[in-house]
């Protein structure tokens, strides 16, 4: 793995300033491996979903990155399986950049599959974790994360999930912080799904 950086960050020295909103849940401190110059000059959208996407997920997701990574737009995800995968690789094929915000700590990688994905992340674009070298992991790593995540990025995408994925918490969060939040249109037509309706009234956009 590529070294991480000595020392922690605040949230706040990475960021800037933040309001009472976005303290109220933000890490007490972070640490990164690579370019942090990326949280702090361009503007960042996560694109989330689903670890086990369709093709047209697929297919949605990497048209998305690609734009994004063409029009100097940082792309953010959570270095998942499935989704999050399809963005970072994206964005690094498109020649744009990328971070990922990690449930472990930044000397482990989990899905193991995404190991050589982590270390380029890390050695060419940023990596960001909350969780400190000693630190366990659990389940419960996951959605804290994803709250992490909705509070590094302008806006946050979910491109498909099921009604228990959990890229909706980041979904969530993002409404919970006043971000922009938006939904494919395909999520909206899907009538086995009520999430989207949910987060529409909300606030959520389609996109």
């Amino acid at each position: 793995m590529a070294r991480p950086t000595d020392r922690a960050y605040t949230p706040e020295e990475l960021l800037g300033p933040l309001n009472d909103v976005e303290l109220r849940h933000a890490p007490q401190r972070l640490f990164i491996a690579g370019r942090i110059e990326l949280l702090r000059a361009r503007a960042r959208v996560a694109i989330v979903g689903t670890r086990n996407p369709s093709p047209d997920g697929e297919k949605r997701a990497r048209r998305l990155a690609r734009y994004l990574a063409r029009h100097q737009v940082v792309v953010v995800s959570g270095l998942a399986k499935g989704i999050d995968t399809v963005a970072h690789q994206t964005a690094i094929d498109e020649g744009g950049d990328t971070v990922a915000v990690i449930g472990t700590p930044l000397g482990r990688a989990y899905p193991r599959v995404n190991e050589a994905l982590q270390q380029l992340i890390m050695e060419r674009h940023l990596c960001v974790s909350q969780f400190a070298p000693s630190a366990p992991v659990t389940r419960r790593n996951f959605p804290i994360r994803n709250r992490t995540m909705a509070l590094i990025c302008h806006a946050s995408v979910i491109v498909e999930a099921g009604e228990g994925s959990g890229s909706l918490s980041q979904g969530w969060e993002a409404l919970r912080l006043g971000r922009k939040l938006y939904l494919m249109r395909s999520t909206i037509e899907d009538a086995s799904l009520s999430w989207p309706r949910t987060m529409i009234e909300h606030g959520a956009e389609v996109l």
